[in-house]
């Protein structure tokens, strides 16, 4: 059984951001029962944790003798292991790891730094000057994503984790119109969410923070 490593309570603008999200849904996707466990700011500081999760963040899987950090690399060994994640054909692998490289790689940095000013920062003057040119950056690597979308259902030929990937990048500018502005990416993460095991991985990776409230 794998057990993944999620919060225990997050403040509620990053709800549905924390990145143990990739993971559940990869699981469901793929079919795979996992157990959760939850952590707060004591377990990630602590020694246990961090032999498992060096930065002390999460998600982290346990699963046997494999311990494994990272949402991207733990997405992947998921996949790997899974037809609805991964095409059997080595050209589809390729093409379907290239896209979650791309998503980790190419988009989240920059939208990253819209999401860091906006969120975390959005109070001091260097963020205040800053924003403009982080905004025009991100919308470039939006644009080279809904250019490529175009009339597709998905970034290939059909759901893979790449589009997993992809999504969970796009909805952290949920607190902007980046992506809703953007007909055919709107419309391509609506897609995606809309999807079963999405949905359910949303509603359990949200069920902690509503039990630990207050």
């Amino acid at each position: 059984m794998i057990t993944l490593t999620a919060f225990r309570w997050v403040p509620p603008f990053v709800q549905g951001l924390v990145r143990d999200v990739r993971v559940r849904w990869a699981l469901e996707e793929a079919g795979i029962p996992y157990q959760e466990k939850l952590i707060g700011p004591a377990d990630q500081k602590s020694a246990a944790y961090r032999a498992l999760q060096p930065f002390g963040q999460v998600p982290a899987i346990e699963s046997g003798d494999l311990k494994l950090f990272e949402s991207g690399a733990i997405v992947i060994h998921i996949a790997e292991r899974s037809e609805a994640l991964m095409p059997a054909d080595a050209n589809g692998r390729a093409r379907t790891m290239a896209w979650i490289f791309a998503a980790l790689n190419s988009v989240e940095p920059h939208v990253g730094n819209v999401v860091d000013i906006d969120l975390f920062y959005a109070a001091e003057p260097w963020a205040v000057a800053r924003r403009p040119m982080a905004v025009q950056v991100a919308e470039k690597r939006l644009d080279a994503v809904e250019s490529w979308i175009g009339g597709r259902e998905y970034l290939e030929d059909r759901f893979t984790a790449a589009d997993l990937m992809m999504t969970t990048v796009l909805s952290l500018l949920r607190h902007t119109d980046m992506v809703s502005a953007r007909p055919a990416l709107n419309a391509y993460q609506a897609r995606c969410e809309a999807r079963p095991a999405f949905q359910k991985a949303m509603a359990d990776h949200l069920k902690p923070f509503a039990e630990n409230a207050g």
